[in-house]
């Protein structure tokens, strides 16, 4: 089956059986291996790309159930000499040590704080109208489906907390 997607801004066409994951297009077919495979339970968090604007596990759902989304990946964030805020702010707190969850933790953190700025509320969330401030324990509990085993929990909220302090600070001038 066909199926067209916009993948990092570039519409592509894959060609793919019915069963193959979102996950494994990305990597084998179009290969853009930023996002990685993990537990492929969607566990772990690994393989989070953005789609449609919200974060999803791809390695949990079949690549055509998303005829003419959109979908970001690492790669579609930043590049090596332009980074984004949450790739430069990674690199700043130590927010990662073997790497491997990276990806799937900047995705996640992307689509994360655009919830927080859409006045989505979480499980730890003061109120449930208006934006919820972004807090550690705010953070910590929306990145809770993505897993470091490195245990690098720490640097990654403070990277996160870093870009969220400084959109607050840019919305208020």
């Amino acid at each position: 089956m066909k199926t067209t997607l916009t993948i990092n801004g570039e519409r592509r066409e894959i060609e793919a059986g019915a069963r193959v994951t979102l996950l494994d297009a990305l990597r084998h077919d179009l290969g853009l291996t930023g996002t990685k495979k993990g537990c492929d339970h969607g566990q772990c968090g690994a393989c989070t790309v953005i789609l449609n604007g919200r974060r999803i596990n791809a390695c949990l759902t079949l690549l055509c159930m998303h005829e003419g989304a959109e979908v970001v990946t690492i790669e579609g964030l930043g590049e090596p000499d332009w980074l984004s805020a949450l790739q430069a702010a990674f690199l700043s707190q130590d927010g990662f040590q073997c790497g491997y969850c990276t990806p799937g933790q900047i995705c996640s953190a992307t689509a994360m704080l655009e919830e927080i700025e859409r006045g989505w509320p979480s499980w730890v969330s003061q109120s449930l109208e208006g934006k919820a401030a972004p807090t550690r324990e705010e953070i910590a509990e929306r990145m809770s489906g993505n897993l470091c085993r490195c245990a690098c929990y720490p640097n990654i909220v403070d990277a996160i907390a870093l870009v969220a302090e400084a959109r607050l600070a840019e919305a208020a001038q």
